[in-house]
């Protein structure tokens, strides 16, 4: 995906970038280390929510600088997406015309640099300039991190799935919510062990006729932020629905302190800021398949 030639865009330093990879950010598609929806994400880079959305280019400049290149052809870097996920070539030049603007650093990590100049580094900035930015730090956890995490779990999903047997599902009501611990973000390969999950929402109520403390509270408080958003709708991108095989769907949706990765056919996994590097997951039961119906019919799609 390394450019070999400059790109003239006349925001960076010496008027050349090498492009190094790009992201969409869309209501539908959005890096969402940037904010739990759409607006959101816009907000962290200064930018208008408009609904056509931005591409967002990477690169260095000539004297190895990072630089993030905001361009409102979308189409044109979705097609160099789609070109380098084939394992094709595709030169990236956005016409200047179609620069929003010209960011110092980058959001995101990147393990590439372009070739025959200095290494990457954020370029300097005078005092009251926008400061570089910077990707979240990997041995932190907030809410950037978090949905790092679940993001992993949806790129990595049959490693998450396959940890859970039948058996991890049946466990006894007392039995608080199992863990598994979140995998990294450099990691291929499902860690920890097998986590159960049972749906929080059929857990046996106590002799006063309320829910036993049986751990599952934030799962239930997850259960019914995601049941409000049928009632009033989010943000948008708040929750986005992507293809899955089979037929089937792969929903993330993300609130206060919270994040969910769920197959419409299957169950879903939670991520909590207040628990750490854990994912929780929430079983099938007789409740969520219409949860994850109805939230799939309101969802953003990528286009």
């Amino acid at each position: 995906m390394a450019g070999t030639e400059p790109v003239d865009v006349g925001d960076v330093e010496d008027d050349a970038l090498y492009v190094l990879t790009a992201v969409l950010l869309t209501p539908a598609q959005f890096p969402s280390l940037l904010g739990d929806d759409y607006p959101e994400a816009c907000a962290a880079l200064g930018l208008e929510p408009y609904a056509e959305g931005y591409g967002l280019v990477l690169g260095q400049d000539g004297e190895g600088a990072r630089w993030t290149v905001v361009v409102d052809d979308v189409s044109l870097v979705a097609v160099a997406i789609a070109s380098w996920d084939c394992g094709m070539e595709y030169d990236l030049s956005p016409d200047e015309r179609s620069v929003v603007v010209a960011l110092p650093g980058w959001p995101l990590s990147l393990a590439v640099a372009a070739p025959h100049v200095p290494p990457p580094h954020d370029p300097e900035t005078a005092p009251g300039e926008r400061r570089p930015l910077t990707p979240p730090d990997p041995r932190q956890w907030g809410p950037a991190q978090r949905r790092m995490g679940a993001d992993e779990v949806a790129l990595q999903w049959a490693a998450w799935r396959e940890q859970l047997g039948e058996d991890d599902f049946a466990r006894p009501a007392d039995a608080g919510p199992a863990r598994a611990e979140r995998q990294s973000a450099d990691e291929r390969t499902a860690a920890g062990h097998a986590p159960a999950g049972r749906s929080p929402d059929e857990q046996p109520s106590g002799a006063s006729g309320e829910q036993a403390d049986d751990g599952h509270g934030p799962l239930r408080r997850v259960l019914a932020e995601l049941r409000a958003y049928l009632e009033e709708p989010p943000p948008p991108g708040r929750v986005r629905s992507a293809f899955a095989p089979g037929g089937a769907r792969t929903l993330r949706a993300d609130g206060p302190g919270w994040s969910v990765v769920a197959r419409t056919d299957d169950i879903a996994f939670v991520l909590l800021d207040e628990i750490p590097r854990e994912v929780l997951p929430i079983g099938r039961g007789p409740n969520l398949p219409a949860l994850l119906a109805a939230l799939d019919s309101m969802a953003v799609r990528p286009a």
